[in-house]
């Protein structure tokens, strides 16, 4: 794939945000290709983030259990695979991509740029794992252990091995609904899709037989906790 000038100017700026400049531009622009954008310029020979947000998972995964095995030492394996699942999740890693700006560098198809995907949490977490798989091949493991840290260490690993970053929906929507009604809430997993191991789960909130929210997660938990955030968004204005 060609980058033209206006677009190599666009990488350079990213890059001088991650403070990680890339011997190989191509593959930085190929980790901020949404599959949108690269089905829409087949005949370009343009290929989608997917690859590399597969590696970038796995290296995620790497340099966050690492991290907390070397700093929680009192914790037994369990207890570290929680606590790197919540580093691990969705939110964490949309919040990481919002830090570096990443939105404003995606390629996108028409229909993802119109609807707001610059935006959206799961292509944002997407973009930043592909980043990371990027800045791996790129400059081995040392740069992609660099530039993790230096965008989660404080704002989101620290935080979250203190239990203090992210909030718990499920129980904040609870909480908010028992003032009005002793109805129970539902969750609902409405469908499954992805591989074995990058599946997503799509989940209903429900109160008295009402879909009040709606959200996708790589697990159960986390498509939980996203469809309590839409439904606390949905009816925060009945609840001020």
């Amino acid at each position: 794939m060609n980058i033209s000038p206006e677009r190599k100017k666009k990488l350079e700026e990213l890059q001088a945000i991650i403070n990680y400049k890339f011997k190989d531009l191509n593959l930085l622009n190929t980790s901020l290709t949404h599959s949108s954008y690269a089905n829409e310029n087949k005949q370009a020979g343009v290929v989608s983030n997917e690859r590399l947000e597969f590696l970038g998972d796995v290296v995620i995964d790497l340099v966050v259990s690492e991290y907390l095995y070397k700093r929680l030492t009192e914790l037994p394996e369990g207890e570290l695979s929680k606590r790197r699942a919540s580093v691990v999740c969705e939110s964490s890693l949309a919040f990481a991509a919002h830090k570096i700006k990443l939105g404003k560098f995606l390629l996108l198809g028409k229909g993802e740029e119109a609807t707001g995907g610059r935006e959206r949490e799961s292509i944002l977490a997407d973009a930043f794992e592909a980043l990371t798989g990027a800045i791996y091949i790129d400059g081995k493991y040392e740069s992609a252990r660099d530039f993790l840290l230096g965008n989660f260490e404080q704002e989101v690993i620290y935080a979250l091995s203190k239990g203090s970053l992210f909030k718990d929906y499920k129980t904040e929507l609870q909480e908010k609904l028992q003032r009005k009604t002793k109805s129970k809430i539902e969750y609902v997993v409405v469908k499954e899709d992805g591989p074995d191991h990058r599946k997503k789960f799509y989940m209903n909130v429900i109160v008295e037989n009402k879909v009040i929210g709606k959200g996708m997660g790589r697990n159960k938990k986390e498509a939980e906790q996203n469809a309590a955030k839409q439904a606390l968004m949905n009816l925060g204005e009945h609840f001020e």
